[in-house]
């Protein structure tokens, strides 16, 4: 295969056996998969929807896309794919920073893992090779120590380490990989599949002199790089050191959505709080702020880094997200952002997802609050919060009951109903009643509730690509489904979402083309989109999300009224699940055959 931005090798590792193969892809999944989270989820199907996540015969794919690694803007990506422990869906889980492109540079696309190491090892990757190495003596320490003893070995310089914290070694179902720069593939468990594989840490040496994917059409490419990157730069949202998301990063959200009504306050029992201010972007920005910093080819530079200087919660940290400080703050009555930066700390080092930790304090509260438990855990109690979040990565005490996740946590405790969850992953930092379209994104998302797999948010707050009516359910069924195929390509390409703030599929399908070869339009780009969304879903039907009862919101969201300026909505999913259905042509969740036909997934 000769196509353009592929170094058409994949890294098969055999950690039963110890051994490494390498292979080729097959032009023909390429072109149907592109690659991303489109082929990792092709090679996560074949082998199989109904084997256990935490088991031998789970697959584990770190994935690039065609554009990672190259001069393509926001092209410093890579994903996790594997079955989750935390949902038992398909799951992929993306991370930013300079691995993916590293491991572009090193000559290798994709990684595969199976089986399980009967000791705890590392890959090490250099020059299109690799190799295992035994990782006893990195066994049991957290991440930034991890990458530390990586560095001190093999050299700081064009080094990227991407690992697994206490809270994936002891199989913490929302445990993820952190890299060198706390960029995190935090959503699903991946990092639970990687501790109960034994395999500790992927390390990368690769320089980009030399080692840059090359585009098929040069001239082409030159063009559309150049017409997105001006796309990038003018976009009111994505525009260098002017857009919202270059000088607050993603914590530009907080004071908005909060105002709206629609930001989740403890455990979403309301969606408006006066205090959640103090942990917004502003806030940050005037009082923590350290610095901004940038994936690989990107000048948007989102990542914010803050330091507290003193006092109990003194800490230095990238990065203070949206989602993190929502979860970790608002969402269980906390609103002291030196606090939320220290628990975001935590999360990086013990190397699990901010959004989930967050529900696991929140529901705990609430179950204490209405006398459900005796473990004593109040709202906004960070001290409680820290110790507790100790107790999870290690299993401690309580913190074993949370560490398999909220939803499971409140049905061991006869509560199931006090879980934001949907099929078994929480939600995210935007309130269903205050803003619908999202809600039914959560719903049917193929990774359970995720604002990353449609964000409608785009068009209901932000109104792009065009504004729509944030508590009006109609319309939005269709509205989703263009989100959801949108971005399935762009993770597949693998390319950051919040190029979709400036980016239309034309230019997704101007720079792919000419980067692989592969002609695509538009209206290609959508379809090739739409064909992995159905294929993640025609996964989730064989592994038993097979009714229509599977996509559905917690009651809180559709009998209890929201608060602030959403106040008196619930979430419309009545109206919007047809409508959805209708869109997508699936049979009350189910792909029917001929959907699959065709779309050529069979």
């Amino acid at each position: 295969m000769t196509l353009g931005g592929l170094n058409n090798k994949e890294v098969v590792v055999d950690l039963t056996a110890g051994t490494i193969d390498y292979r080729g892809i097959k032009e023909e999944d390429v072109k149907k998969y592109i690659g991303g989270r489109g082929l990792g989820v092709k090679y996560v199907l074949d082998n199989g929807p109904q084997i256990e996540p935490l088991s031998a015969e789970n697959i584990l794919c770190i994935m690039t896309g065609p554009v990672t690694g190259s001069r393509t803007t926001m092209s410093g990506r890579l994903c996790v794919v594997t079955k989750s422990p935390l949902t038992g869906t398909v799951t992929d889980s993306h991370m930013g920073g300079w691995t993916a492109a590293r491991l572009k540079w090193a000559g290798v696309d994709n990684i595969i893992f199976k089986g399980k190491s009967n000791h705890p090892v590392y890959l090490y990757i250099e020059n299109g090779q690799a190799k295992l190495r035994d990782a006893m003596d990195l066994w049991g320490k957290g991440t930034r120590e991890t990458v530390k003893a990586m560095q001190e070995k093999y050299g700081e310089k064009d080094l990227s380490v991407m690992t697994i914290g206490q809270a994936g070694e002891n199989l913490v179902r929302f445990a993820g990989f952190m890299n060198e720069h706390d960029r995190s593939a935090g959503r699903g468990g991946t990092g639970a599949v990687a501790g109960y594989k034994n395999l500790k840490a992927i390390v990368i040496k690769a320089a980009q002199k030399g080692n840059m994917p090359q585009p098929a059409l040069a001239d082409d490419y030159k063009e559309a790089t150049k017409k997105a990157t001006k796309a990038i730069m003018d976009g009111g949202l994505t525009a260098p050191r002017k857009g919202g998301l270059s000088v607050y990063g993603t914590n530009v959200l907080a004071n908005l959505i909060n105002e709206v009504g629609a930001l989740p306050i403890r455990n979403s029992q309301e969606t408006h709080w006066d205090e959640a201010e103090k942990h917004s972007g502003e806030w940050v920005n005037a009082n923590i702020l350290s610095k901004n910093n940038a994936c690989h080819a990107c000048p948007v530079a989102c990542k914010i880094e803050v330091e507290v200087k003193s006092g109990k919660y003194k800490t230095k940290v990238e990065s203070f997200e949206f989602e993190s400080g929502w979860s970790l703050g608002s969402n269980c009555g906390l609103s002291d952002s030196e606090a939320i930066a220290y628990l975001i700390n935590l999360c990086n080092e013990y190397g699990y997802d901010t959004i989930e930790l967050g529900h696991c304090f929140s529901v705990t509260m609430e179950a204490y609050e209405k006398g459900i438990i005796s473990e004593k855990l109040v709202w906004g109690d960070a001290d409680a919060m820290i110790e507790l979040a100790k107790d999870i990565a290690f299993r401690n005490g309580l913190g074993d009951v949370l560490a398999d996740g909220p939803a499971r946590a409140t049905a061991s405790w006869g509560v199931p109903e006090l879980s934001m969850s949907v099929k078994g992953q929480s939600i995210p930092a935007y309130d269903p009643r205050g803003i619908q379209g999202i809600g039914l994104g959560y719903a049917t998302s193929n990774r359970g509730a995720c604002h990353l797999r449609g964000y409608t948010v785009a068009s209901e707050i932000a109104g792009i690509p065009e504004p729509t009516d944030r508590l009006v359910p109609e319309g939005k069924g269709e509205l989703l489904k263009v989100f959801q195929d949108l971005h399935s390509f762009g993770d597949s390409m693998d390319i950051c979402k919040f190029s979709s703030f400036s980016e239309n599929a034309e230019h997704y399908a101007e720079q792919y083309s000419s980067m692989t070869g592969i002609p695509m339009t538009a209206d290609d780009i959508m379809k090739a989109g739409e064909r992995i969304y159905n294929l993640e879903r025609y996964y989730n039907n064989l592994a038993g999300y097979n009714n229509r009862e599977d996509d559905f919101l917690p009651k809180r969201f559709t009998e209890e009224a929201a608060t602030g300026n959403s106040k008196g909505y619930v979430s419309r999913m009545d109206i919007m699940l047809d409508e959805y259905y209708k869109a997508r042509g699936w049979a009350d969740g189910i792909v029917p055959e001929e959907k699959l036909r065709e779309l050529e997934i069979i």
